[in-house]
């Protein structure tokens, strides 16, 4: 059986329609996958045990691009396409099924949007798929004998990112002897570029300990990291969902973007939110207390629950 996954440019969404092709690949445990994506989001699926070609789009002018990816896909005959970019390339291939996503926003959380596609209730939780390469650089870099706190101060906007001066006092908080996480390490993750170090840098001066794993790992690396972990806090961000499909106590930080469209999924995750109206509010007015609070509280959920 040969399925056709055509996911997302960006990785938070990439991150989130993985639950949907864990169900085909568990549903049709004979399948070979072809996944097309964005050049930044295919480290996503780049260990997925089924996967047959990785197609990583790179954006051309006049949408030309689709032309190449319609080439390169266009002489197999498919037995299912899933197209989650409501593109047309899905309506020119030969394929027994297709399903093709609705275009625009609605309500609800991106993952019911996914799981209606294929009429899935409830709708599978995004996941990781790591090799064992990945695991031992993970181990390397955050060796046991203490838990570890990860901070993920970055974001592909910058009205997204929380004050950097409240993410070291977080930190600082949180590691104490009287905190949540006492004798804590501290590891700061960001992705690759000038825009993303410039966000961290500010948190990595204040906390001259902390390990500066920014712009340093591939995907699969970052999820093996984020496996390890005690919590990640972090902006809404790619790596908020990576860290939440690899079953970490996660916190995500919103204020001008909608958690209940894109809060962080996964068995240990919740959102916590700035002041104002849902959606519309300002980092700025997100309270360090609040995050203190709800960080704590979801330490002790998570000691609580069976890994």
């Amino acid at each position: 059986m040969r399925i056709l996954f055509i996911s997302s440019t960006r990785i938070g969404d990439a991150v989130l329609s993985t639950g949907l092709l864990d169900h085909l690949a568990r549903k049709h445990p004979d399948a070979r996958f072809t996944i097309v994506c964005g050049r930044v989001a295919e480290g996503v699926f780049r260990r997925m045990p089924q996967l047959e070609r990785l197609i990583a789009i790179e954006k051309r002018r006049y949408s030309l691009h689709w032309l190449e990816i319609w080439g390169a896909l266009a002489f197999t005959r498919w037995d299912l396409v899933v197209d989650l970019r409501a593109s047309a390339i899905a309506w020119l291939l030969w394929t027994r099924e297709r399903r093709v996503i609705q275009g625009g926003r609605r309500p609800g959380h991106r993952l019911t949007h996914l799981a209606a596609l294929l009429g899935v209730s409830p709708p599978p939780l995004p996941v990781t798929w790591t090799a064992p390469e990945d695991v031992a650089r993970a181990a390397s870099l955050l060796p046991a004998g203490r838990p570890w706190l990860v901070l993920g101060p970055t974001a592909n906007w910058h009205r997204k990112v929380w004050p950097a001066e409240r993410f070291a006092e977080l930190a600082l908080r949180l590691t104490a002897p009287d905190g949540a996480l006492p004798g804590a390490g501290i590891a700061i993750l960001g992705g690759p570029g000038d825009q993303e170090r410039s966000m961290a840098t500010p948190v990595l001066t204040a906390l001259p300990q902390a390990l500066d794993l920014v712009g340093k790992l591939d995907l699969p690396e970052v999820a093996a990291v984020m496996a390890r972990t005690a919590i990640f806090i972090g902006n809404d961000s790619g790596l908020m969902h990576l860290a939440a499909a690899a079953g970490a106590p996660t916190l995500g930080l919103f204020g001008p973007t909608p958690s209940d469209e894109y809060g962080p999924a996964g068995p240990k995750a919740r959102a916590v939110l700035a002041d104002g109206a849902p959606g519309h509010g300002a980092m700025e007015d997100l309270p360090l207390a609040r995050v203190l609070d709800t960080a704590a509280t979801l330490l002790g959920e998570a000691a609580r629950v069976p890994a």
